[in-house]
């Protein structure tokens, strides 16, 4: 059995004081979920978030993300920052993306995890809350190129769970088959929010 996370790491990265955390913590404690496992004591992730098959997939990541006070950074199209959102978008994690092609993506984000010492960013491989029989790569030629590890974090919809998995690994560039065998793995392992969707 998984412990309930009650500590974060010194070398994750930050966001939010004691307030934020407790407002998070009790937020996820009405909405009858926990958060379970070991965080990775890492400067550097990139978290693999599924299976994603529901809206609520956010509503319940957000106060377990302000619960232990970890900053995590997300894609978003460089369109949305302008003023004055732009310091706001960037204060929460947001990174500005030129989504005009997938190869653009990547080297944008692997040059942020390089101009930051510190830096989680949580992606999810289905890219859509869709039933789909493929993962999309990104996440994985992200990770390749920053030469930083994956870290899967799960959601067990049945028993209202959000599981720091364990799995860790270090994409070796063969990103289909890679993508795949996590795709097996997550499947076999845990069932979403939605089942009907994954």
């Amino acid at each position: 059995m998984n412990p309930v996370v009650t500590q974060a790491p010194e070398n994750m990265p930050r966001l939010g004081n004691r307030f934020s955390r407790w407002v998070g913590r009790v937020l996820l404690r009405l909405f009858g979920w926990k958060l379970v496992g070991a965080l990775p004591n890492e400067k550097k992730i990139m978290v693999a978030l599924a299976p994603h098959t529901s809206n609520w997939d956010f509503v319940v990541a957000m106060p377990a993300i302000m619960g232990i006070g970890v900053k995590i950074s997300y894609l978003m199209k460089k369109e949305a920052f302008f003023w004055p959102m732009a310091g706001i978008w960037r204060w929460l994690g947001g990174i500005p993306t030129d989504r005009s092609s997938p190869e653009v993506v990547v080297s944008q984000v692997a040059d942020w995890y390089q101009s930051h010492e510190k830096c989680w960013v949580a992606i999810t491989p289905e890219g859509t809350r869709a039933k789909v029989d493929k993962w999309k790569t990104g996440f994985l030629r992200i990770a390749h190129r920053a030469e930083i590890p994956v870290v899967v974090i799960a959601f067990d919809g049945p028993g209202k769970q959000i599981v720091i998995d364990g799995k860790v690994f270090y994409s070796q560039g063969n990103y289909e088959q890679e993508a795949e065998e996590l795709r097996l793995y997550i499947n076999q392992k845990y069932t979403g929010i939605d089942p009907q969707r994954q």
